[in-house]
């Protein structure tokens, strides 16, 4: 019996996002039995043949035509949108998705930028050049953190790590999903999908982790910013496809919201000129949420757990189910 292949691609110009000799070599050790291959991204579709696994960053729906062993496609990033879902699942390909290591850095990131909100960090930056003092301008603009409430829209692994983050500053939080879990933890006050007016109206920050599916597209409309409470601050560490981005735009241009932070946008990157772009009370950031110097080191961890469980016969973690309409808010 020929043993098992697995082919890897692991790309990236960032030496934490890039396979390392040990990465590879630890593979080895922890895998006798299994042969490893490596590929640059573009040689991918002509080594796949003999694969039964593939992990990378990447994969082409054509490339499954040319893969005829191929059972398992294991990604390290935490969504699945940019993958083939439904084209795998239709050929009996496995495809998962991986968790647990994201939740870190993007806390850090959304602390970071409501920090820069709430103690006119950014403000402060914006009209140095300009100014000698802008005191009594700062005195109108902070807010405290102690006593404040986060509303987490999409609260799931991540959501948990922020609301640790939060917590620690004095914040109650507010964790919105399909499937609250059935008892209270975290210190997080969770309310149904349903309830999400009420979750955001009450809400100093509200956070956007929802990932993107057809239910989640322009999740943020116009409704739902208006029933933002007046004053507060707009994250979006999810995806670019659940925010109404005109409608994001006249809710600040109506002086509605405080201020928007977004890691993601449609296009990507934005164009020049584009309202966001040069919006004073706008930050973007260039989906550098997940930046982490151990990145792949816990990504390769979890790939190996689970290339246990597949040479095993165990169920696989992070399975990503084909998309459905009625999945209106879901754990990130």
């Amino acid at each position: 019996m020929n043993r098992p292949a697995v082919l890897i691609s692991l790309e990236s110009p960032h030496s934490f996002w890039r396979l390392s000799a040990e990465h590879e070599h630890s593979l080895r050790a922890a895998f006798p039995d299994v042969e490893f291959h490596t590929a640059t991204e573009g040689d991918v579709p002509h080594r796949l043949a003999e694969a039964h696994v593939y992990f990378g960053w990447r994969f082409e729906p054509s490339w499954l035509f040319g893969a005829p062993r191929l059972k398992w496609i294991a990604s390290p990033a935490a969504g699945t949108d940019h993958l083939p879902v439904a084209e795998a699942h239709s050929v009996g390909v496995a495809l998962t998705r991986s968790y647990g290591f994201h939740g870190g850095p993007m806390a850090e990131h959304a602390m970071g930028l409501v920090l820069g909100f709430s103690r006119g960090l950014f403000m402060s930056q914006r009209v140095q050049r300009n100014r000698t003092w802008w005191k009594d301008d700062l005195a109108e603009e902070f807010f405290d953190l102690a006593g404040a409430t986060m509303t987490i829209v999409g609260c799931g692994s991540i959501g948990g790590h922020l609301a640790c983050a939060a917590r620690a500053f004095g914040m109650d939080v507010i964790g919105v999903r399909r499937t609250p879990p059935a008892a209270a933890g975290e210190g997080i006050t969770w309310m149904h999908a349903s309830a999400v007016h009420q979750a955001v109206a009450v809400a100093d920050v509200v956070v956007d982790l929802l990932p993107a599916t057809r239910a989640t597209d322009h999740f943020f409309d116009h409704d739902l910013f208006a029933a933002c409470k007046p004053g507060s601050l707009f994250l979006n560490l999810g995806r670019a496809a659940t925010v109404d981005q005109p409608a994001l735009l006249a809710a600040l241009n109506a002086g509605h919201l405080r201020g928007a932070a977004l890691d993601v946008s449609d296009p990507r990157p934005l164009p020049a000129r584009h309202p966001l772009r040069l919006h004073p009370r706008v930050v973007l950031t260039p989906k550098s949420s997940t930046l982490c110097r151990t990145y792949l080191d816990e990504a390769v961890a979890f790939f190996a757990d689970n290339l246990h469980r597949y040479l095993s016969g165990q169920p696989l973690d992070g399975l990503a189910g084909v998309p459905v309409a009625r999945s209106p808010l879901a754990g990130g």
